[in-house]
C-alpha cells in the first residue's frame, strides 16, 4: 500500500483568482457558498503563492475563476508567473476579452488560453450561459487568440442539452485552429448537481458521443487533440480525480483556501488550510485535508485489495460524499459499489423524464 509519505510535488496548480462571473451556468463548478470580492487574495499574496508554488516543484500555473480577467492585476500576476519559471495558462469564459486586454497579456508573458463554450449555436451557448451575445464574444475571442499567437483549447462541457451538436463543436474547433478541446461531461456536486434533472444525458445520447469522439480522433489525428470525460454516472470504473486526491495538483480559492481538487470544499467535513496562515509546501506536505485521502491505508477494505486501487486512487471523493454523505465510502461510480446501480437508476430515471428550467448559477443567489 501507498503511505501519503511516498507522495512527491504537485505539477499543476489552479490559481481560482475570484468567484466573479458574468455567466450563469446552471453546472458552475465553483462552491456553492461563493467568496465576495472583498475577501479575494490581494496581488501580493498571489505573488508570494506563486513564488511558493515554484519553490515546490509546481511548473504550470492556470489561472481561473470565476471568471480571471475582472482581476485587474492578472497581467502583473502572469508577469510574475513567467518569471518565476511557470507555464501560465488562462481559463476564460472569454466575453471580458478584447484585442488590448489580450495583447497586455501576451506582454505579459501568456502561454496559452483555455476559453469555454456552452454550445455550437448561438441561441444555445447564450441561453446555458445565462449571457445574451456570449456566444459570438467567444468566436471573435478564439480568432483573436490564434492571431495573436497562442495555442487555444477549447473547454465544451456537454450534457443533454448540448450533446447532440457535439460533432457541431468538434466542426467549430477545426475551424477555429484550436490545438486542443477537451470534451469534458458535467460531474454532478456542486451547483450542477441542483441542475442534474436537466443536465444529465441519455445512456444513448453518451454511445452516440463517445462514438463521435472516437471517429473524430482518428480523422484529425495530428491536427486537434482530443480529451474525453464521460459522466461518472454511467461509468463501470472511477476516475482518477485529478491524478489522485493531493498527488499531482492543488488549487488555492479566491480567499486561500488551498483544496486538492476545485471541489474539495463541498466535503463540509474537512477543513482547509490557507496560505494566508502557512506556506504552500506545509499545507502540501502536513496538512490533515491533503493527507487525509492521499495513497490507499485510508481506504475502506473493498478499495483497498483492488487491484486498480493505484490507478484511479478511489476515484472521487466529492462525488461518495454528495451521493453517500461519507467520503470515505467507495466512489458509487465503481461497478463494484453496492450503490452502482441506485447511481445508474438515478441517470435513467433524469435523463427519461422531461428537461426543467435551470437553476441559474447568479452571484448573491442561495
Amino acid at each position: 500500500m501507498t503511505a501519503p509519505a511516498a507522495v512527491g510535488r504537485p505539477l499543476a496548480l489552479l490559481a481560482e483568482l475570484t468567484h466573479r462571473c458574468p455567466l450563469q451556468c446552471p453546472y458552475c463548478s465553483n462552491p456553492v457558498a461563493l467568496e465576495r470580492a472583498g475577501n479575494e487574495l490581494g496581488t501580493e499574496d498571489w505573488r508570494r503563492v506563486i513564488d511558493e508554488a515554484a519553490e515546490l516543484g509546481v511548473l504550470q500555473i492556470h489561472f481561473s475563476g470565476g471568471e480571471p480577467t475582472v482581476r485587474r492585476d492578472l497581467e502583473e500576476l502572469v508577469r510574475h508567473a513567467r518569471a518565476a519559471g511557470l507555464y501560465t495558462n488562462l481559463i476564460t469564459a472569454g466575453v471580458l476579452l478584447d484585442a488590448a486586454r489580450l495583447q497586455a497579456l501576451v506582454a505579459a508573458g501568456l502561454d496559452h488560453v483555455q476559453l469555454s463554450f456552452q454550445d455550437s449555436r448561438p441561441e444555445g451557448g447564450d441561453r446555458i450561459g445565462g449571457y445574451r451575445g456570449g456566444h459570438a464574444r467567444k468566436l471573435a475571442v478564439a480568432r483573436m487568440v490564434r492571431e495573436a499567437g497562442l495555442p487555444l483549447t477549447l473547454n465544451l462541457v456537454m450534457h443533454r442539452q448540448n450533446l447532440d451538436h457535439l460533432p457541431e463543436l468538434l466542426d467549430m474547433a477545426v475551424a477555429l485552429d484550436a490545438h486542443r478541446v477537451e470534451v469534458a461531461h458535467v460531474q454532478y456536486y456542486g451547483w450542477a448537481l441542483k441542475n442534474r434533472a436537466a443536465l444529465m444525458p441519455t445512456r444513448a445520447q453518451l454511445e452516440r458521443a463517445t462514438a463521435t469522439v472516437a471517429e473524430a480522433r482518428k480523422r484529425l489525428e495530428g491536427r486537434l487533440t482530443i480529451d474525453y470525460v464521460v459522466p461518472d454516472y454511467y461509468a463501470r470504473r472511477p476516475k482518477a480525480c485529478m491524478g489522485g486526491w493531493g498527488r499531482q495538483f492543488l488549487n488555492v480559492s479566491p480567499s486561500g483556501k488551498v483544496l486538492p481538487c476545485h471541489a474539495a470544499e463541498s466535503i463540509t467535513a474537512l477543513q482547509f488550510d490557507s496560505v494566508r496562515d502557512r506556506r504552500l509546501s506545509e499545507i502540501w506536505e502536513n496538512s490533515d485535508a491533503f493527507n487525509r485521502f492521499r495513497g490507499t491505508d485510508w481506504m475502506p477494505e473493498l478499495c483497498r485489495s483492488c487491484e486498480r486501487r493505484e490507478i484511479d486512487w478511489g476515484g472521487c471523493r466529492c462525488q461518495a460524499f454528495a451521493l453517500l454523505g461519507d467520503a470515505e465510502a467507495t466512489d458509487p461510480a465503481c461497478g463494484k459499489s453496492a450503490f452502482h446501480a441506485e447511481l445508474v437508476g438515478i441517470a435513467e430515471r433524469d435523463s427519461g423524464a422531461s428537461a426543467p428550467a435551470f437553476v441559474y448559477r447568479r452571484i448573491g443567489g442561495a
